[in-house]
This record gives structure tokens, C-alpha cells and sequence, in this order.
């Protein structure tokens, strides 16, 4: 019974790490035109996971995921030539967000098939635990 304790806690630690990546996504379409406080044009988020590696786990393939950071991209800004717009540079190029609607489009589409793919898991898991409790009566 433990190991299907220790698959719930992969497919939630799946879950959880897609829902942040979803919502890094939406903040980042949210902000595709937005700039900071500073004038700066607003940064791309990233999410970045790191896999729970535990060497006395790997053997039964169970490594959950966690999210190791969010991080501004380095990404460069996109330009565009506007010499009226008040933001213009001395050449008229006005830097903007490195948001790209259609990566991030399919950035989210990733997450909530990853989403969709941990919550099957899980259920799968509970139809399992659920067998298994009915066997015992």
C-alpha cells in the first residue's frame, strides 16, 4: 500500500509543478505589453524543475518533480521601430516584452496535457487503492 501512497505523491508533486508553469504562463501573456516601475520592459518568466533524485528511489522509478525556481528569461527584448511613441530610443526603436504569444500559447497547451497526464495517473492510483480496499472486505 505504500507504493501506491508514494504514486500519489508523484502525480501530486506532477500536478503541483504544472499548475505553477500554468500560471507563470498566464502571468506572462498577461504582461506581453506591460512594462516595470523602472521603465523596463516586463521579463519573460521560466519555471524551472529539478527532479527529487533519491538513489534508494530510483530503482523503483519513483522521482517526483519539484520547482526549483522562476526566473526572469534573458531573452532579448523585441523592438520595433515607433520614433512617436514616447518610449523610442535616439533611433525610434522602442524595446518590448520578450513575451512570444504563440510559444507561450504553446507552452500552456504542454502544461495542461502534463496536467491532464498526472491527474489520469492519479485516478488510476485511486481506482487501484480502491480495488485493493475492496479485496480486504
Amino acid at each position: 500500500m505504500n507504493d501506491l501512497f508514494r504514486a500519489f505523491e508523484i502525480s501530486a508533486s506532477g500536478m503541483y509543478a504544472q499548475r505553477i508553469r500554468m500560471n507563470t504562463i498566464a502571468s506572462n501573456l498577461a504582461n506581453y505589453e506591460s512594462y516595470k516601475n523602472t521603465g523596463e520592459p516586463f521579463r519573460k518568466l521560466e519555471v524551472v524543475f529539478r527532479a527529487v533524485y533519491d538513489p534508494k528511489r530510483v530503482d523503483k522509478g519513483e522521482i517526483p518533480v519539484s520547482v526549483e525556481a522562476i526566473r526572469e528569461s534573458d531573452a532579448p527584448f523585441r523592438l520595433i521601430y515607433d520614433p512617436e511613441n514616447p518610449r523610442a530610443d535616439a533611433n525610434g526603436f522602442v524595446q518590448l516584452p520578450n513575451v512570444d504569444l504563440a510559444r507561450e500559447m504553446v507552452d500552456m497547451i504542454s502544461a495542461v496535457r502534463s496536467y491532464e497526464a498526472n491527474l489520469n495517473a492519479f485516478n488510476m492510483t485511486k481506482e487501484m487503492a480502491n480495488r485493493v480496499i475492496e479485496l480486504w472486505r
